[in-house]
């Protein structure tokens, strides 16, 4: 008997070493898989970017004309990316601190039955498209915002930013940088909510019996242990919001112009607003392949973000441990 239960014992640690064998080869094989397709659509999209380099040269990068019509044509999308980093910005002053509050009210102030239905409804909101959110802020949003703007230039007109000269308040990187503020608020309080939950109890308790206030747990206590999720939250919802296009269109009007600081003047762009408002009308050739190109850049961009995003949640790990 005892030689027959070692027998199914070592047929069972067969059974379960090939299971292990084959759901790591799976693994594998779909993390080299996803490698594969990034790896092909960095190739296309470089491709694709090789003959504008060659017609246009670095004036790509460096310009922001858009004339196709002329010998030789003119093209460059130095605007829009300046654009993309700047509603980006716009979308990370306002969506930081919204979220980060929300965060630490469903995590220590608020009743376990209202956190729960705070949870729901902060998950559902990052699970609304795109498209819905730029009707709502062409319909609804724009005509308030305007509101917002008008005020802002008339009691703080003497800073820079909030200065506008046309009187068009519509259409402006204040509107859309707050249209994608919304976008990123739930994904990083999701993400923040999930890590100041986890912050150990045993410190919160020896900070409230020192007499600490709840200022004092969440600046010692609960917001650096939580620090490089965090910003790995934070990184997530500007990733979202570089590649942001149908919402960005709705409400942005597109110019090539550089649009510095004016945050409320109207006019602006991204290059993803660039690449869907022209690629419809596209003829194919070389205009395909300078929006093409366009993409390239954008995705560069994005991948910068994300691995200057990965440092920083490593470099914090490695300081808190």
């Amino acid at each position: 008997m005892a030689g027959t239960e070692v027998m199914r014992d070592l047929q069972s640690a067969a059974t379960s070493h090939r299971g292990d064998r084959i759901f790591n080869r799976t693994i594998t094989a779909l993390a080299f898989t996803a490698l594969a397709v990034l790896a092909g659509i960095t190739v296309f999209l470089g491709a694709q970017a090789v003959p504008v380099f060659q017609t246009l040269g670095i004036s790509y990068l460096t310009t922001t004309a858009w004339d196709l019509t002329t010998t030789p044509p003119q093209a460059g999308i130095f605007g829009m990316l300046y654009g993309s980093v700047l509603l980006s910005v716009i979308g990370l002053v306002i969506a930081i601190p919204a979220a980060l509050l929300l965060a630490i009210f469903m995590v220590f102030l608020a009743p376990p039955a209202l956190a729960k239905v705070l949870t729901n409804v902060v998950d559902l909101m990052a699970a609304i498209p795109s498209v819905i959110i730029g009707l709502w802020a062409f319909y609804i949003l724009n005509p308030v915002a305007e509101e917002w703007e008008i005020l802002l230039n008339q009691y703080l007109g003497f800073i820079p930013i909030f200065q506008n000269n046309s009187g068009n308040f519509l259409g402006t990187p204040f509107i859309a940088g707050f249209v994608l503020a919304i976008m990123m608020i739930p994904i990083i309080t999701a993400v923040s909510r999930e890590v100041l939950a986890r912050t150990p109890p045993e410190l919160i308790n020896a900070s409230e019996s020192l007499g600490g206030s709840l200022w004092t747990m969440l600046r010692y206590v609960a917001l650096p242990y939580g620090r490089g999720g965090i910003v790995g939250g934070i990184m997530l919802g500007l990733g979202r919001a570089l590649g942001e296009t149908i919402a960005i269109f709705f409400v942005l009007k597109i110019v090539f112009d550089t649009n510095w600081y004016q945050i409320i003047e109207s006019g602006g762009g991204s290059v993803a607003s660039l690449i869907v408002s022209k690629f419809g009308e596209a003829s194919a050739g070389l205009e395909i392949q300078l929006l093409l190109a366009a993409g390239f850049f954008l995705f560069v961009l994005t991948l910068i973000v994300n691995v200057i995003a990965n440092l920083i949640v490593s470099r914090t790990g490695r300081l808190q441990r």
